[in-house]
């Protein structure tokens, strides 16, 4: 079963035509051609599922196209998208931040879904999805280590409860260190894939593990690696675990 775990950015790049003309002017551009190689990159890998962190659900930047849609509808998979700011927060107000989110494909049926949101932060989505045989947890955490760590005690308790075979994998912000994850991962009993600690950011020059996919006891990882490609400012994370 392989599992990729990817960051896109919304689809809209790296470097520095990113940053032209202006810092970050990027998120004001459309996405369209760098999304096609995205899903051309993403097809070629042939993953079994997909964690899909900062997608767009349909804004100007991609022509108002759902991009979770669009690359389910060309896998054949099954999807689910939701809007990372709970309901009632300012981002939803606000027509471009309201169609940020992140998605979670599957070339297995996907059974069952929740969608969780964090007490603290800004980006409070979790989401919870069930196939036949696992259970994946995607996030994307607060860039402010308080609110981190109040994420994370409340992750805890959702996995805590969760029973059978486990995938709990996003962006994770710990600018503080892999040892951000110490208490989490001994509550919880998860292991991290990447147990050689290979940075994922920045795509162009790794210095920084911010992106994290952890399993369950039930699962063994067959290999695991992060493909050499620059289409986010974030690499890809890609897991093949043996068979449940």
């Amino acid at each position: 079963m392989r599992f990729l775990l990817y960051n896109i950015r919304y689809g809209t790049g790296s470097g520095t035509r990113f940053h032209f003309p202006v810092p970050y002017a990027g998120y004001l551009k459309r996405s369209i051609e760098n999304y096609r190689q995205i899903t051309e990159f993403i097809t070629r890998l042939s993953p079994d599922i997909v964690g899909l962190v900062e997608v767009d659900s349909g804004s100007f930047r991609t022509g108002n196209c759902c991009q979770a849609d669009s690359l389910a509808r060309s896998l054949g998979y099954d999807h689910i998208i939701e809007s990372k700011y709970h309901s009632g927060s300012l981002p939803r107000r606000f027509p471009l931040l309201a169609k940020q989110g992140n998605a979670l494909l599957s070339k297995e049926k996907i059974l069952t879904h929740q969608f969780h949101f964090f007490r603290k932060g800004v980006k409070r989505l979790v989401i919870e999805a069930r196939t036949a045989n696992l259970t994946i947890f995607l996030i994307h955490l607060s860039l402010t280590y308080y609110n981190r760590q109040s994420q994370l005690h409340q992750l805890y308790k959702l996995v805590k409860k969760t029973q059978g075979p486990i995938i709990v994998a996003g962006d994770f912000n710990i600018f503080w260190g892999a040892q951000e994850l110490d208490l989490f991962l001994a509550a919880t009993g998860l292991q991290n894939a990447n147990d050689q600690g290979f940075p994922s950011h920045p795509s162009h020059s790794p210095k920084r593990q911010l992106d994290f996919i952890l399993y369950s006891n039930e699962l063994t990882v067959k290999k695991f690696f992060i493909p050499d490609i620059i289409l986010s400012d974030h690499a890809p994370l890609v897991c093949d675990f043996n068979s449940i």
